[in-house]
């Protein structure tokens, strides 16, 4: 007998041999790792190892034998790698997470791998418990689509020590970054407001050995274990960890008490678009982990309290831990509140049962499954198609490998089938959205962008030059109150029962004192964090979320030049689609650097626009006159000595111009529209 189960050993370890020398080519990139001395590859400590990835571009196909052709190589260096995961772990096809390490073999080494944005953290998700093979690919793709951040991925083949493990998604690690969660990374020495009020990325999920920052619990009374991503779980102070949980107590206070309120309720502290979409993702796919493990948040500092990103949505569309006893992923239930007890903190459901929230959460899931979006059961089966077209070949040498896959072609209907019964149940289930569907919004325009701002010889942080205006382009007073810019990476909030006048403009800058001193009057306020160089979406909201305006300026063409040249964005006329760049043109003025801080006085200029005599007049006398023009140059400087005085403007073009006003009390600059 002994002899027997020898002989069948020495077989399977011979067919897997066997499969590793017969792969020799793959339609997706090949990954080979290599660890020092073939030590195998433990939960903790990480080794180091060699890895190599083979890849000759797009639509080509890849050979192992090019291991060696630095040709075709998109990565050929050091590496540390570990076993990651909780219960996929238990499986013989192990997930790896690994580190990119520079020529010292201890730093990590930013690198963009299969034309993802660099960075040194990488995940190899090996796909376990999902006989499809694509769950967590169409989730994070169909987030991203949403509008939404999700861990880019990229499907790949992968050989250990010279044994081939299958298919494999080589993915990004959630981390802050700015090309990833795109926050303020806290430092411990951030412990007093503004600085300690972001960012971080908090999750609920299991504790894995990492410290338990705090502990909350369901309705069910099941332990909901929230623990730091971001800042290191060993390196966060007592008073962060304070701070990010008393948001968190702030949002269950709000919801459990039904406060939509602006000023306290659960508007104020959650950014609500990020929470409807984290929760609808998860409910389309039924994940029956969502809420209670693998559950991200992330808040910029200054900003909002986010959901998200999505992460580990294996078990969905009806797949679950079937061998293990489990089948929680149905269409008629919501993860939220079903009868597992697996429903996360108490909040999610508290959301639910508030009218609006759920209102705007019915909306919203009218819009995504609305022809040609992200949910339309068209788009989510043509994606996987794709998706199966893509990996069919290498799905036959994973099932070769592991024996896991099954009828795939039953699975994939099956997911299919999963999906036009789920949204038919959601849609039913959530009910009308009438009352949220028509809500009027204030015509407030992003009318100017200085984004790349020209170094002033060294005076001036250049990003501290930054700035955006708003124009209020109606007849009508307009309370900012919840009004704000949604997302990460440039964050403000309006004070509340703050009020921007009719037909008026303000300016929101990079750094408030600068911008005085430069520019030569006030801002209104100052953001956090500072506007991209190359590209960025702002999107201008109420505090439920919905756009007021919105833009995704770039440093490209067609839009205009306005990088680093000087220049800034202006939107041509207010009634034009500040969305498209022919709407734009490059401006510029002369800004004025005062080496000492000026008081700013408010002075009259009528009629403006103006066509001919512009009339100026000030509480105290004026001592001079300067008129420029768009670009900054002089036009005209005049002594005054009085508190009135006209300005000809007929012998000037139609167009901007900028009028500075010196007094005995002041100095005061206003845009002057010449027409």
């Amino acid at each position: 007998m002994k002899k027997i189960i020898l002989i069948l050993t020495l077989l399977s370890a011979y067919s897997v041999r066997s499969l590793c020398q017969q792969f020799t080519d793959s339609n997706l990139p090949i990954v080979v790792i290599n660890t020092d001395g073939g030590v195998y590859i433990p939960d903790t400590p990480r080794v180091p190892a060699t890895m190599k990835i083979i890849y000759r571009g797009p639509d080509e196909r890849n050979y192992l034998s090019d291991q060696n052709n630095t040709l075709y190589l998109n990565y050929n260096g050091r590496i540390s790698i570990e076993v990651r995961g909780s219960s996929s772990q238990a499986l013989d096809k192990k997930p790896y997470g690994l580190t990119t390490l520079a020529d010292d073999n201890v730093t990590g080494f930013n690198i963009g791998l299969l034309g993802m944005p660099p960075e040194h953290d990488w995940i190899l998700n090996s796909l376990n418990f999902d006989p499809s093979c694509l769950r967590d690919y169409l989730c994070y793709n169909l987030s991203r689509r949403m509008g939404e951040y999700a861990p880019r991925t990229v499907y790949c083949e992968v050989i250990v020590n010279g044994d081939y493990r299958g298919l494999y998604i080589l993915q990004e690690k959630i981390k802050a970054d700015k090309n990833r969660v795109d926050i303020e990374k806290i430092l411990p020495a951030d412990n007093s407001l503004p600085d300690i009020s972001g960012g971080y990325i908090t999750k609920a999920d299991k504790a894995n050995g990492d410290p338990v920052a705090w502990t909350d619990y369901s309705y069910y009374w099941q332990p909901v274990d929230y623990i730091h991503e971001w800042p290191n779980p060993y390196d966060a102070t007592l008073s962060q960890t304070n701070y990010i949980k008393g948001q968190f107590d702030k949002l269950a206070t709000a919801a459990g008490s039904g406060y939509t309120s602006i000023s306290n309720g659960y508007p104020s502290v959650i950014d609500i678009p990020s929470f409807i979409d984290f929760m609808l993702i998860n409910e389309l796919a039924s994940n029956p982990d969502a809420y209670q493990y693998s559950t991200f948040f992330h808040k910029d500092r200054n900003g909002k309290l986010m959901a998200g990103p999505i992460w580990d949505l294996n078990l969905s569309f009806g797949n679950d831990l079937f061998l293990w006893g489990f089948d929680r992923s149905k269409t008629n239930v919501w993860q939220f509140n079903d009868n597992s007890g697996n429903n996360g903190s108490k909040f999610w459901l508290d959301l639910f049962n508030i009218s609006t929230f759920r209102c705007y959460m019915a909306k919203r899931l009218n819009g995504l499954i609305s022809q040609g979006q992200p949910f339309d059961p068209n788009e989510i089966n043509a994606l996987i198609d794709e998706t199966v077209s893509q990996i069919s070949e290498a799905v036959t040498r994973e099932n070769q490998r592991w024996g896991t896959i099954g009828d795939y072609s039953a699975e994939i209907k099956k997911i299919k089938d999963f999906v036009t019964a789920r949204e038919a149940w959601m849609t039913t289930n959530l009910g009308s959205f009438t009352g949220c569907n028509n809500v009027r919004v204030p015509r407030l325009v992003i009318s100017k962008i200085m984004y790349s701002p020209r170094d002033l010889f060294g005076l001036f942080n250049a990003d501290d030059l930054e700035f955006i205006e708003i124009t209020n382009d109606s007849n009508s007073d307009v309370n900012m109150s919840g009004i704000y810019f949604g997302g990460t990476g440039f964050v403000y909030q309006f004070p509340y029962n703050s009020v921007m006048k009719a037909n008026s403009s303000l300016y929101l800058a990079g750094n408030k004192t600068v911008f005085e001193k430069v520019y030569g009057f006030s801002a209104f306020g100052q953001y956090t964090r500072h506007l991209s160089d190359t590209k960025q979406k702002l999107i201008l909201s109420d505090a439920f979320g919905n756009v007021i305006d919105s833009l995704t300026y770039s440093d490209s063409e067609p839009w205009p030049y306005a990088d680093g040249n000087g220049s800034f964005l202006q939107l041509a006329n207010l009634s034009f689609d500040n969305s498209l760049p022919e709407s734009w043109i490059a401006s510029s003025f002369s800004p004025t650097v005062i080496t000492s801080p000026e008081n700013v006085v408010s002075v009259t200029v009528n009629p403006n626009p103006v066509h001919s005599i512009l009339t100026v007049v000030s509480p105290s006398e004026i001592n001079r006159i300067i008129l420029f023009d768009s670009n900054g140059r002089q036009l005209m400087a005049e002594p005054v000595n009085c508190e009135t005085k006209s300005v000809d403007m007929s012998q000037y073009r139609p167009g901007l111009y900028f009028l500075r006003v010196e007094t005995a009390s002041g100095v005061t600059s206003q845009e002057i529209v010449k027409y």
